[in-house]
């Protein structure tokens, strides 16, 4: 029986790189607009260079830029990054359709809820309270907790153990088929790619279910919940 479904976050509840690239465009608007002499295709792809490199949850990302490419920091410059992230950052952080009703619907089911990110603890806590679902997942499971990131079992089997549950009583739902999926699947626990969250292209994510839209998930649970009852 399914008692459980555990979500990565980024990409699969909330629209995260909608997010960055909008908090990053309008941060480098308002750095040109304090003297930053680049144009915005040059300093956006010398950005997500820094983030490829360092990871995308980088929180010196501006000092890097400047440094790598002035030699030193210009404070007006960051300070007006910084500013223009964090403005367009609060704005651009949402659900993907159905989010919450699905949620919503899952804990009417009895199901409980949980959260495996390779976030840092607060980063995904912050975007979990700013979207409003803090208060639907009994577990967050973040970076700092294992120390180790996605396909590593350990995240996932740290999850388990937080729930005390075993792997086939639970679903793993995530966008991202070469962690989220092939991880999960590794310690036996049912998967779901949320091919809506697919910045990849995935062509075969090797899960157990693809869906196209979060609500989805909810025949998948009452159907694998119904062979088990019957």
């Amino acid at each position: 029986m399914i008692k459980a479904i555990v979500f990565d976050l980024d990409n699969t509840l909330v629209d995260f790189m909608r997010m960055k690239e909008e908090a990053v465009n309008s941060a480098i608007e308002a750095m040109i607009d304090a003297g930053l002499n680049m144009t915005k295709e040059e300093a956006h792809k010398k950005i997500f260079e820094i983030y490829d490199r360092e990871g995308i949850e980088d929180q010196q990302v501006f000092n890097k830029f400047l440094m790598e490419n002035y030699g030193y920091i210009d404070y007006r410059i960051l300070a007006a990054g910084i500013v223009g992230y964090r403005r367009a950052k609060e704005a651009a952080l949402v659900l993907y359709p159905h989010v919450q009703y699905t949620l919503m619907q899952l804990l009417r089911r009895g199901l409980r809820l949980a959260v495996v990110s390779d976030a840092p603890r607060l980063q995904a806590w912050t975007r979990l309270a700013q979207v409003g679902l803090h208060h639907f997942f009994e577990v967050v499971v973040a970076f700092e907790d294992t120390g180790e990131r996605k396909p590593s079992p350990k995240p996932f089997r740290f999850t388990l153990e937080r729930l005390g549950l075993e792997p086939q009583e639970t679903i793993m739902v995530g966008d991202w088929a070469e962690r989220d999926i092939t991880g999960a699947a590794k310690i036996g626990m049912i998967t779901v790619f949320a091919r809506y969250g697919d910045t990849f292209g995935t062509v075969n994510s090797g899960a157990d279910y693809e869906i196209d839209d979060i609500i989805e998930l909810l025949k998948i649970v009452d159907e694998l919940n119904a062979k088990w009852k019957s």
